[in-house]
C-alpha cells in the first residue's frame, strides 16, 4: 500500500522537482519504506512504498515502461496480477520484477482503459502519457482506495489524500457548503463533492483522463449494470462457499506476513475459517478490547473462533487514555471532518501494532453485500411496516417524549416516506426531522446550505436503480454511498495514519460479481439477515458465531461528551473565536448542550459532529 500524488500544469515546460517532493513527504505515513518523485515536462508524480509484493527496487515507483512512455504511481493491491502477467508474457511481455505495479503498467500499455475491467484488487493510480501528454486516473469499483483531485487553470493535482493537494499551494481553503449540508445529515460528505470547495473525489468505478483541452470522469464499472443471476438455494450456496474461499485465498498473496482483524463477527470469523485453511503457515489473528465505559467487549467471541481454528491469536486491551490527542490526530489523518466514532478503535489498533505487522484482512463490506443491517430485513417487508408508520405517526402528540419514543417515530418517519430516496436517506441518518441538524447554523449559513440538497445523491440513485426491489435497491445504493464514504474511508485513513494495509476479501471482484448479482430474497429470509453467507458457512463457522447477535465496536460518545470530554467539547464550540466565525446559531448551540448535559435529551451524535467539524475547520480553514 501506498501514497501517490502529483500534478500536472501545461503551462509549466518542466514542474517544480520541490513542489513535488514536499507534496510526496506529506503522504510519508502511508509508505515509510521507500519514496521516489520524477518531473516529466508540465508533469510531476510523487509516490510513498509500503512493500508487500516484490521488495526489492523492482517495485520502486514512479515506474516507467522500458520506451519511457508511460509512467505510473500506484496504490493498491492487484490479486489477480499473477494470471494478467502470464497472459502478457505469452503475448510476448518481458518484466524486470516480480511486482503487481510492472504488470499493471504494461497491461494499462497493452489493453488501455479496457484493462480496469480486468482487474480485481484494490487500486488508486495515475499513468502520464508522455506522447499524448494527458494523465489517466482510475480508481477500484467500491472505492477501497481513495483518490482526490483538484482542476487547476491549465491542469490537475491529484493525490491520495487532500493534504498533498493543499501542500502544492494551489487549492483555495474555502468550505464547500453541499458537502457541509450533506455532513450535517450523515457525518460524512457524500462525494463526489469533498468539504473543500474545489476539491472533488473520484468516484469509485471511474477513471478520468486530463489533456490540455480537460476531462471529466467516466464510470467503468456501476451498480445499476449488474445483471442479476438466476440460482437455486442450493446451487447458491455453493457458489458463494467457493467464491468466498477463493477470494480470501487471494487476498493472502504477500511477500511479508498477513494477519486477520478477529471481532468475532460472521464476517471476520468466516475471513479467518478460509484464511486459516489456506495461508502457508499458523495464521495471526488480532482482537481488541477497550477500557470504555459502556463499551461493547467481543473478546470472547473472537478467542472462541481463535481456539476453533488454532491460530495465533493475539488480544490486545487498550486504554483509551487521553481521548483528545486521539481525535484531533484523526482530524488531521481524514482532512475533512468525519463523525464515525469507529474510526478511534480501529486508528488505536493499528498505533499498538505498527510495525509487528503490515497486511491484515478485515470484514468490511460484507454487510453491504450479503445485507446485514435491520434495515434490509425491514424493507424486506417493507408494506407491512409502511402500514404500521401509517397507524403509528398519529400518535405522536399523545405519547411521552423520551429516547425510546424518538428513536420509534423517527423510524415510523423514515419509512413512511413516499419517495423511496428520502426513505432511504432517513432511514441511514440518526437525525431527527422534528429538529433538523441544521437548526444550530446561523441563518447566514442556513441560507447558503438552502440552495442544496443533502439528498440529491440519494434521488439521483433511486433515479437509476427503481427497477429493482426495495432491499436490492438499498445493498446497492449502500454499496455506492455508505460503504465508500464512511467505512472504506475509516478504514484507509485509520490504518495507512500507521503504515498498515488493511484487505477486504468480501469486496472481490468475482464474488460480488456473483453475490451482488442473486436475488435479495437468497440474502434476507425468513427475518434472517446474511441468509445466504449463513447457509454457505454452516459447518465451517461455529453456531454460536453464525446464530449470535450484531454488536460491533462500541464507542460510548455520547456518553464521553457529557462526563470525561464534556470540558473540552464546550472549550472549542463555546470559545469566543469560534463564536466569530459565524457559522453557528450561539443560541440554538447552547441549549443543545445544555440539553445533553442534563440528560433532558440525547445530542450526543450532533454534538460530536459540530466537534469534529470545528476542529477541522480551525486546522485548515483560520
Amino acid at each position: 500500500m501506498c501514497g501517490i500524488c502529483g500534478i500536472v500544469d501545461y503551462t509549466q515546460e518542466h514542474e517544480s522537482e520541490a513542489l513535488i517532493r514536499a507534496m510526496t513527504q506529506v503522504l510519508r505515513h502511508r509508505g515509510p519504506d521507500d519514496e521516489g518523485v520524477c518531473v516529466i515536462g508540465p508533469a510531476a508524480l510523487g509516490h510513498t512504498r509500503l512493500s508487500i509484493i516484490d521488495l526489492s527496487n523492482a517495485g520502486h515507483q514512479p515506474m516507467s515502461t522500458t520506451d519511457g512512455k508511460l509512467t505510473i504511481v500506484y496504490n493498491g493491491e492487484l490479486y489477480n496480477f499473477p494470471d494478467l502477467r502470464r497472459e502478457l508474457e505469452r503475448s510476448g511481455v518481458q518484466f524486470r520484477g516480480r511486482s503487481d505495479t510492472e504488470v499493471l503498467l504494461e497491461a494499462f500499455r497493452k489493453w488501455g482503459p479496457a484493462v480496469l475491467s480486468r482487474l480485481n484488487g484494490m487500486f488508486a493510480f495515475a499513468v502520464w502519457n508522455s506522447d499524448e501528454r494527458s494523465l489517466f486516473l482510475a480508481r477500484d469499483r467500491f472505492g477501497i482506495k481513495p483518490l482526490y483531485y483538484a482542476p487547476i487553470a491549465d491542469g490537475v493535482i491529484f493525490g491520495s489524500e487532500i493534504k498533498a493537494l493543499l501542500e502544492a499551494g494551489r487549492v483555495p481553503c474555502r468550505l464547500d457548503y453541499r458537502a457541509l449540508h450533506e455532513y450535517m445529515y450523515y457525518g460524512m460528505s457524500l462525494g463526489p463533492n469533498t468539504m473543500f470547495e474545489g476539491v472533488r473525489e473520484l468516484p469509485p468505478g471511474n477513471y478520468l483522463r486530463i489533456t490540455p483541452h480537460g476531462g471529466a470522469p467516466v464510470a467503468y464499472w456501476s451498480t445499476e449494470n449488474i445483471a442479476p443471476i438466476t440460482a437455486s438455494d442450493e446451487d447458491a450456496t455453493e457458489g458463494v462457499r467457493t467464491c468466498f474461499a477463493d477470494a480470501v485465498r487471494r487476498h493472502l498473496l504477500s511477500d511479508v506476513p498477513v494477519g486477520v482483524f478477529l471481532s468475532g463477527g460472521i464476517d471476520s470469523s468466516a475471513i479467518t475459517a478460509m484464511a486459516a485453511r489456506h495461508y502457508g503457515g499458523r495464521l495471526s489473528t488480532y482482537s481488541v478490547g477497550f477500557d470504555y465505559e459502556r463499551g461493547v467487549n467481543e473478546l470472547p467471541k473472537a478467542r472462541l473462533v481463535a481456539e476453533h481454528f488454532g491460530t495465533d491469536h493475539h488480544e490486545l486491551r487498550i486504554a483509551g487514555g487521553d481521548m483528545v490527542e486521539v481525535i484531533e490526530r484523526l482530524v488531521h489523518c481524514h482532512d475533512q471532518p468525519f463523525a464515525d466514532a469507529a474510526n478511534i478503535p480501529l486508528y488505536l489498533l493499528c498505533r499498538a501494532l505498527r510495525g509487528s505487522v503490515k497486511v491484515v484482512l478485515q470484514g468490511d463490506g460484507g454487510d453491504e453485500v450479503f445485507a446485514g443491517y435491520r434495515r434490509y430485513n425491514i424493507l424486506h417487508y417493507e408494506r407491512f411496516w409502511r402500514l404500521s408508520a401509517s397507524a403509528a405517526l398519529p400518535l405522536r402528540g399523545l405519547l411521552p417524549r423520551n429516547l425510546t419514543s424518538d428513536r420509534a417515530f423517527r423510524f415510523f418517519h423514515a419509512i413512511a416516506q413516499a419517495d423511496p430516496a428520502l426513505r432511504m436517506a432517513w432511514l441511514l441518518t440518526q437525525e431527527s426531522y422534528e429538529t433538523p441538524p441544521t437548526r444550530v447554523l446561523s441563518s447566514d449559513v442556513q441560507q447558503a446550505i438552502a440552495r442544496t440538497d443533502p439528498f440529491e445523491r440519494y434521488r439521483a440513485l433511486q433515479a437509476r436503480l427503481r427497477h429493482l426491489d426495495p432491499v436490492q435497491r438499498m445493498l446497492y445504493v449502500d454499496c455506492s454511498i455508505l460503504l465508500p464514504q464512511q467505512f472504506l474511508e475509516k478504514v484507509d485513513k485509520s490504518t495507512m495514519a500507521h503504515g498498515v494495509e488493511v484487505r477486504v476479501p468480501c469486496l472481490d471482484a468475482a464474488l460480488t460479481s456473483y453475490v451482488m448479482a442473486l436475488s435479495s430474497r437468497q440474502k434476507v429470509r425468513s427475518f434472517q439477515k446474511k441468509w445466504i453467507l449463513r447457509r454457505a458457512l454452516r459447518g465451517t463457522v461455529p453456531d454460536a458465531i453464525l446464530d449470535g447477535t450484531k454488536a460491533g465496536f462500541g464507542v460510548p460518545f455520547c456518553y464521553w461528551l457529557k462526563s470525561s470530554l464534556a470540558e473540552y467539547m464546550k472549550s472549542i464550540l463555546l470559545d469566543p473565536a469560534v463564536e466569530s466565525w459565524g457559522m453557528f446559531d450561539n443560541r440554538n448551540l447552547r441549549s443543545c448542550i445544555e440539553d445533553h448535559l442534563a440528560g433532558r435529551r440525547n445530542e450526543g451524535i450532533l454534538l460530536w459532529k459540530l466537534l469534529q467539524f470545528a476542529l477541522w475547520r480551525h486546522s485548515y480553514l483560520n
